[in-house]
């Protein structure tokens, strides 16, 4: 090859390197630029959900890798404490304990040694409304500081799990020392949710979720500091949890292979409270029921009619109740979802329950006798006032378990006068639900759809971290009948394989509007004030192996376009 030629060759490689670094840069949003971690802004408290109220100063201290646990107070020897307080060290020293063992020239002298947790009473019944509120202090001894360790102080156990799950976001992994370190100490922080209710809502009827998947989504939901999982196990696809007194019922499983034992049951309640969060479990009725057939014929209304339940029979009510008695043996939440959502009471209902033959005419059970539409006849009923009366029997045989029923707000819309008291409506339809419901007396559930379901794929993050449960209410008093919030995972799209990265990050923009003071959160600058930050946690929920999708993702579980840092994308 000539010299001229090599010449242009060169020429040639440069302009193509150069043209693909040019392209690369493009795909990535960005023009030949670099964000890395270091370029953070040091302003922002880059922990989620951001606290009631905090101090924080200008020292860097070091975490031992050995760090101790010290209890004191009625409460701390409990089991919630030191399990959680073991969880914590996995969190936050995976990378210090392989190399303990690998060099022992590591150990040295640490600021932060131990961390005393105190707590104030041994009562560990998890219920709504439980004291959350927890208060931490970080400093190092020095001369002028009386605390030269961690210390957590709660009034209950589930305050102390939140001010440790603090203390674990505070501490970050520095490659170069090879040591934990906490920036910005000493650190004075107070915290209390601002709601009650921090739920996530999760449907394994539409697709069967693994009990090892639903103990994943268990704990990260304790990383934002949600607090109820609504576990939405049934519907009219699939009926999966064991009833014993009705051990037909979950032959209305896709297989059986996809079930839930009583005993996988206990095991997630009590998975869930030893991250201090309850399990709210609901079946839908009357209507998204028609799996529960599947098991006993006898709840439909005729082969062509197999939703809603049969309000003419009572055996249909023999079965809610023995649900339920089981129910309450699993579940000690005082909240229990009864659905009532989708119940259509115009003409279909009406030519199904009152035009068809009786599909049980020639039995010999006195309440099969007549179809539903003679039934409704005879109690002089139309099928609104036949949906208005499942409702409320369900909710009394609800009630007289001790239970205070939930409900969907349709229940509410269709006859909001007639509904018992103690029911909590919850919101889905769209917004100005909760500001009707709480003029009414009723406490509130916030779930726009338009703003706080997960299966929305084109909601992103600023639409839930916007959205405000109290909208719309002004009255200080009603404002406190709102219990708080929930998003939802519906599952007709998700299963095991995306489920993860379907709810995080968008599920923790809600829970920090959830958690934090409304004040803190209500910046009109969210790019520049919470997507850092957000973007931050959604990294740390990567590191800690929960499969959270980009934050600034159009939709839902697309993987990044390029290269680039997890921080920016």
């Amino acid at each position: 090859m000539s010299t001229e030629l090599m010449r242009i060759g060169s020429i040639s490689l440069i302009i193509l390197c150069v043209f693909s670094a040019l392209s690369g840069a493009l795909v990535q949003g960005r023009f030949l630029g670099f964000k890395s971690i270091s370029e953070l802004d040091d302003s922002l408290v880059y922990l989620w959900p951001l606290p009631s109220s905090f101090n924080y100063g200008n020292d860097t201290i070091s975490v031992d890798p050995d760090l101790s646990l010290e209890v004191g107070g009625s409460g701390g020897s409990s089991a919630i404490v030191s399990e959680a307080f073991q969880r914590c060290k996995e969190v936050m020293f995976k990378h210090s304990y392989r190399f303990s063992s690998l060099d022992s020239t590591r150990k040295g002298v640490y600021d932060i040694n131990k961390i005393r947790i105190v707590v104030g009473s041994d009562n560990e019944t998890l219920q709504l409304g439980v004291d959350e509120s927890y208060s931490l202090y970080i400093a190092k001894e020095n001369g002028r500081s009386i605390i030269g360790e961690a210390t957590i102080e709660a009034n209950t156990v589930y305050g102390a799990l939140h001010g440790l799950e603090t203390f674990s976001q505070l501490c970050a992994f520095d490659y170069g020392t090879k040591t934990v370190q906490i920036y910005k100490a000493p650190w004075y922080i107070e915290d209390e949710p601002r709601f009650v209710f921090r739920g996530l809502l999760l449907d394994t009827s539409r697709h069967y979720l693994p009990m090892n998947v639903i103990k994943q989504v268990i704990e990260s939901m304790s990383y934002a500091k949600l607090n109820v999982l609504h576990w939405h196990i049934i519907d009219e696809e699939s009926f999966p949890l064991e009833v014993p007194t009705y051990p037909n019922l979950w032959k209305g499983a896709y297989t059986k292979w996809e079930r839930y034992t009583v005993e996988d049951a206990y095991e997630i309640v009590e998975f869930a409270k030893m991250r201090g969060i309850n399990v709210m479990a609901e079946i839908d009725v009357p209507g998204h029921a028609e799996s529960w057939g599947a098991g006993y014929p006898d709840l439909w209304p005729s082969p062509a009619c197999r939703e809603p339940l049969d309000v003419s029979k009572n055996f249909t009510f023999d079965v809610v109740s023995g649900i339920l008695s089981d129910m309450r043996k699993i579940f000690p939440f005082e909240l229990f979802h009864l659905g009532g959502d989708e119940v259509n009471t115009g003409l279909p209902m009406l030519v199904f329950w009152s035009k068809t033959e009786s599909y049980h005419a020639k039995t010999t059970k006195p309440d099969h006798s007549i179809n539903p539409g003679e039934w409704l006849d005879e109690h002089n009923m139309t099928t609104k006032d036949a949906y208005q009366y499942f409702v409320l029997r369900a909710q009394e045989i609800a009630i007289a378990k001790n239970w205070t029923p939930v409900n969907w707000e349709e229940t509410f819309n269709t006859f909001k006068e007639n509904l018992n008291p103690r029911t909590v409506v919850h919101n889905w339809l769209g917004s100005g639900v909760c500001p009707q419901a709480v003029a009414k007396g009723f406490r509130c559930i916030f779930s726009n759809q338009g703003v706080w379901y997960l299966d929305h794929l084109d909601i992103p993050w600023e639409g839930f971290y916007k959205s405000e449960p109290v909208e719309g209410i002004s009255d200080a008093s009603e404002q406190k009948l709102v219990l708080g919030g929930e998003v939802c995972m519906w599952g007709e799209t998700a299963d095991a394989s995306d489920i993860q990265q379907t709810i995080w990050p968008r599920a923790a923009a809600a829970a920090e509007r959830l958690w934090s003071r409304r004040e803190a959160t209500s910046s009109e600058n969210l790019s520049m004030t919470v997507l850092p930050r957000l973007e931050y946690f959604r990294c740390l929920l990567n590191r800690r192996g929960v499969p959270a999708a980009p934050v600034k993702n159009k939709y839902a579980r697309k993987p990044p376009t390029g290269y680039g840092s997890c921080y920016d994308q």
